[in-house]
């Protein structure tokens, strides 16, 4: 969440609360939906709204905790194959969003003990990333995807943006 504190704080403080803005309004996206709405294919391709959250929450895990030496949570899907992009018919949603706390917290757990030029190495490159690139990746990642879902929520029920709006009830 974005503060007046934040406008004026440090790098790492500012980055992370950018990735923290795109994490909250991929939950909202989620708000008030049901499970059928949440799952439902809405492309050619099978894109839905939890399967994006599934993908988020493993890149969350790769990207953060992995290549910087944390453990990551057993998977219960190949994160190298779009099983990390589906969702499969006895996965639930507070499995899935669960899942995406859970990955949240660990990189937050990075995040925050690391500084931003600490050194990782993900397990599928072949070279090491520093702590600043990958928050500045995954705000691209987050903010990419936060809009793919922006425009599949709008299909399903037209609500837009990133944020609850004054007239809505949080």
């Amino acid at each position: 969440m974005t503060t007046d504190e934040t406008y004026t704080a440090g790098e790492k403080e500012i980055l992370h609360a950018s990735l923290d803005r795109h994490r909250d309004a991929v939950l909202w996206k989620l708000r008030g939906l049901d499970d059928e709405q949440l799952r439902r294919p809405m492309t050619p391709s099978g894109t839905n709204l939890l399967g994006l959250v599934k993908h988020l929450a493993s890149v969350e895990y790769g990207w953060f905790v992995s290549s910087f030496g944390g453990e990551v949570e057993p998977l219960w899907f190949d994160p190298y194959t779009d099983d990390d992009l589906s969702v499969a018919p006895g996965e639930t949603t507070p499995q899935i969003t669960d899942f995406y706390g859970r990955a949240r917290a660990a990189a937050d757990a990075v995040i925050t003990a690391r500084p931003l030029d600490a050194q990782g190495r993900p397990d599928w490159r072949d070279h090491s990333v520093s702590l600043r690139w990958v928050l500045v990746h995954m705000i691209e990642e987050t903010a990419r995807h936060a809009g793919h879902m922006d425009i599949l929520r709008e299909l399903i029920d037209g609500t837009t943006g990133d944020h609850p709006r004054d007239t809505e009830t949080t």
